[in-house]
């Protein structure tokens, strides 16, 4: 069976499985979603979206958050680790998108990743799940069911989303990647993979 086939076979098995592919972070515009992405960098989704609610009710626009200091956004965000440097890069995402890109969350990853703190994963994320466009997140769960498949046999993140590029059906790229998350917690955990009930046993690479 050829990578593509798995691959094919990956996004089917997953769809049924887990039809309802949505992020976890809660966010209700662009900008949120940027921001809850941000913190959740070496932090649960769970985590970050027991914070934001109190964060996105007193900052509600671009200029609010361009304006605010950091240490206030630092105190709501504390829980959140790194809540410093994580702090400063909210600020200042929303200066540099109020001053170089018209106060527009940008659509394009070469724009997203010269935001502060905005690395690749994140810049996948918004531009899949706000412009609807082909994307692969490559998280943690991610890179290790894609290993555990033979999709792929690096566990570096950029190279695991350019071959996944090329393996999954643009279209179906971003759901796949919040499929794979799902997975990861529920079934295809890191130490304790549940293989015996996973909907994949028959084709992935660790099992064959």
């Amino acid at each position: 069976m050829t990578k593509k086939q798995i691959a094919l076979n990956a996004v089917e098995a997953l769809r049924k499985e887990y039809p309802d592919a949505i992020c976890s972070l809660t966010a209700d515009t662009p900008f949120e979603l940027l921001i809850a992405t941000r913190l959740s960098a070496q932090c649960t989704d769970a985590r970050v979206n027991l914070v934001t609610p109190a964060l996105f009710s007193k900052y509600r626009t671009l200029e609010d958050y361009a304006q605010a200091d950091a240490e206030d956004i630092a105190g709501i965000i504390h829980s959140c680790g790194f809540f410093r440097q994580k702090s400063k890069d909210i600020v200042g995402m929303a200066q540099k998108i109020l001053s170089e890109f018209d106060g527009k969350v940008p659509d394009n990853i070469e724009d997203l990743t010269t935001l502060p703190g905005v690395g690749r994963k994140t810049a996948n994320l918004i531009c899949g799940d706000v412009y609807g466009k082909p994307a692969v997140v490559a998280d943690t769960h991610l890179i290790r069911i894609s290993n555990r498949l033979g999709l792929v046999a690096t566990k570096d993140p950029y190279k695991v989303e350019i071959e996944l590029k090329k393996l999954l059906p643009p279209e179906e790229s971003n759901d796949f990647c919040h499929r794979a998350v799902l997975h990861g917690r529920a079934i295809c955990d890191a130490r304790k993979p549940k293989c015996d009930i996973c909907p994949m046993t028959d084709f992935c690479k660790k099992k064959i």
